[in-house]
């Protein structure tokens, strides 16, 4: 049934473009800036492909664009899904499964996130290392079909160390303030308390959000590399350091950080071509 629905949407897809790309890229919360850096050859509303969900959520433009970023093909999520907007898991990384089965090897994923981690600032860029998963559910419960991966993936080298270590150079020599961190995921849709937020910095999370790890599992069991990136948009620790947060703000803080990220993304992908 998935693997007919994937089908079904990447059929849909070829009718509207027969650009192959290489890389995946899910942009979050306010990070949808970096699409007008891509030579567009073809954008397709959620709405239209199969299957898919749409996005309901302020700061995510419904949209798969295609094109070239830097040299190299890409198809990028402008704007995601979540599982906080009733979704299901397995509709929530659905356009993964799609976008890898188009071609793509390598999954970016960003997201705006909240810190736990002392040593950050807002506005900071961290290159996720290592994620903690606190979710109800799991898009890979449920029958597993051997076409689309293994029953159990391995979770040893979910983020590629290669791409973290070059992003940090790169950043680097940027002079922009970035970090490699643990990203722990919640349902939401609330912010966390201080409680939570205290206990999330005592499990080793530096930061906390609501979105990416589904993905990066997903993207994990069908074999693809991962690297994901998280803007600091505000910071839940220590308790004093709190202050009152809404989501324009988030999005706000998102696009001027964003600006960075995307540089860093630009560049990550010309070394790649």
């Amino acid at each position: 049934m998935l693997y007919d629905q994937i089908e079904q949407a990447v059929e849909f897809i070829r009718r509207k473009t027969s650009l192959n790309p290489r890389v995946a890229i899910i942009l979050g919360s306010g990070l949808g800036g970096l699409t007008e850096q891509i030579e567009t050859a073809c954008i397709i509303p959620y709405g239209d492909i199969p299957h898919f969900p749409v996005s309901t959520v302020s700061g995510h433009k419904g949209q798969l664009v295609f094109g070239q970023l830097n040299g190299v093909p890409v198809v990028t999520m402008a704007g995601r899904f979540h599982y906080y907007e009733g979704y299901s898991l397995q509709q929530v990384t659905f356009p993964v499964r799609v976008m890898k089965m188009l071609g793509a090897r390598l999954l970016i994923a960003s997201n705006a996130a909240g810190s736990v981690n002392p040593g950050h600032e807002v506005g900071d860029l961290v290159f996720i290392e290592d994620h903690i998963n606190l979710l109800p559910d799991n898009p890979l419960r449920g029958p597993n079909d051997d076409r689309l991966g293994p029953r159990f993936p391995d979770m040893l080298n979910t983020y590629d160390k290669e791409l973290l270590n070059k992003a940090l150079a790169i950043a680097e020599a940027k002079g922009y303030r970035a970090h490699r961190g643990v990203y722990a995921v919640l349902q939401g849709p609330n912010f966390e308390t201080p409680a939570e937020y205290t206990w999330l910095h005592r499990i080793g999370a530096d930061l906390a959000g609501m979105s990416t790890v589904p993905e990066v599992l997903v993207a994990r069991h069908m074999g693809m590399d991962v690297f994901a990136a998280s803007v600091v948009t505000d910071v839940g620790y220590p308790p004093e350091r709190i202050k009152h947060t809404s989501h324009e703000e988030v999005v706000q803080v998102a696009a001027q950080a964003g600006q960075r990220l995307a540089v860093v993304i630009r560049e990550l992908l010309g070394n790649l071509s």
